[in-house]
């Protein structure tokens, strides 16, 4: 009997280096939703440079333009208030400007001022978090203490006209709910004059930190092209050299009286380091926008801050499209009405929805170390994204 000889193959297994060149699926997320939101990245890395990224959203829809169909044109005010919980009265703006758009409705002088002042003290409110969370990501845990102190200042005021502290509820069709208690202008007036007084601790402690400078200089750079491609808009836009801020532009509530007063911050540069510094210079900017909308509620007459609506409200047949600037950048509202007092369609344009989808043009050849400071300076909350 002959024995077969069973011929050898030799097989190499790459280990240690050579395993690196091997593309690598890595999910980042989804986060828990005490953090800004439950928000999933796909990335596929080699070694440490990250190859592919996509934003997986979703995780978080509410499906709030369904339920805007079936509710009345009061009702919808709180829903539309909630996709951006840190620009709550802004939210709640852009609705009740389409309507009163499609009734072709006069808002009271009083009414348009203090508007634009509570949407101002809303934009710092805003600005506060992400100037103290974005160090935070980047392990500077100091700024949050201090962005929260500063925060609870302005709550106070907010809360005080409207019983809310993140939710306020206190838009309406017409105007808005009551005018404001005695005394308030003095002790807001207070409050934008205390945050104001601490506002050096992010330009000093973060801005002139230099580890701060080095992990965000340079890092993340979106070009102007493609914010125009992505629809991307606010001060990550500005930061890009997009010069667009439509209190300017196509001035809305009082900001056409106050020209002399709004700076839009713009910078070139185009990464973290102008993103944050954007924000930043924003942020004293409204608060110079709030005092000068003091002065001016200070000098009105007595007057009505709202007009009188019939008990059930129904918008004319037609359609109309009402954006303001939100603090993250545009909000639009598209309002379609076939005459009933519910909105047959009313279509969300949010500002983080289109921001984020930047990601795929700015991870692509970042190391995934830069890939936080990236993500923190697009300055989005998730439940903008999934509305």
């Amino acid at each position: 009997m002959s024995r077969q000889t069973v011929p050898m193959t030799e097989t190499t297994v790459g280990i240690g280096g050579a395993a690196e060149s091997t593309d690598m699926v890595l999910n980042i997320g989804p986060q828990h939703p005490s953090t800004h939101g439950v928000l999933r990245l796909r990335l596929v890395v080699d070694g440490e440079r990250v190859q592919h990224a996509e934003p997986v959203i979703g995780y978080m829809h509410r499906g709030a333009e369904k339920l805007f169909e079936a509710r009345d044109y009061r009702q919808i005010i709180m829903l539309a208030n909630r996709h951006d919980w840190l620009s709550a009265f802004s939210n709640e703006l852009g609705v009740v400007l389409a309507v009163e758009r499609m009734l072709g409705m006069e808002v009271p002088e009083r009414a348009v001022w203090v508007r634009t002042l509570l949407a101002e003290l809303n934009r710092v409110l805003n600005h506060l978090m992400f100037l103290g969370s974005y160090p935070l990501e980047l392990g500077g845990i100091t700024p949050i203490f201090h962005a929260f102190r500063e925060r609870e200042d302005l709550q106070h005021v907010m809360e005080e006209i409207s019983g809310g502290r993140m939710h306020y509820m206190f838009n309406r069709v017409g105007g808005l709910k009551e005018d404001l208690p005695a005394g308030w202008l003095g002790r807001a007036r207070a409050a934008v004059a205390e945050v104001r007084s601490r506002m050096d601790v992010y330009d000093g402690l973060v801005l002139g930190n230099e580890i701060f400078r080095g992990r965000t200089r340079g890092v993340g750079n979106l070009s102007a092209k493609a914010v125009h491609a992505y629809g991307v808009s606010g001060p990550i836009a500005r930061a890009s050299g997009v010069d667009f801020d439509l209190r300017r532009d196509e001035p809305y509530l009082a900001y056409g009286d106050l020209q002399d007063t709004l700076k839009v911050v713009v910078r070139e540069e185009g990464d973290c380091l102008a993103r944050f510094e954007c924000l930043l210079e924003q942020t004293h900017n409204s608060l110079a926008l709030a005092d000068a909308c003091l002065d001016r509620i200070a000098e009105l007459p007595p007057g009505p801050i709202n007009q009188r609506l019939p008990k059930v409200l129904k918008a004319p047949e037609g359609h109309t499209y009402a954006w303001t600037e939100n603090p993250l950048g545009l909000n639009g509202y598209y309002l379609v009405s076939k005459g009933e007092k519910t909105p047959y369609r009313l279509k969300l344009r949010s500002a983080s929805f289109n921001n984020i989808q930047a990601l795929t043009e700015l991870l692509p050849g970042t190391l995934v170390a830069d890939m936080v400071a990236i993500l923190g300076s697009l300055f989005f909350v998730v439940g903008d994204i999934d509305k």
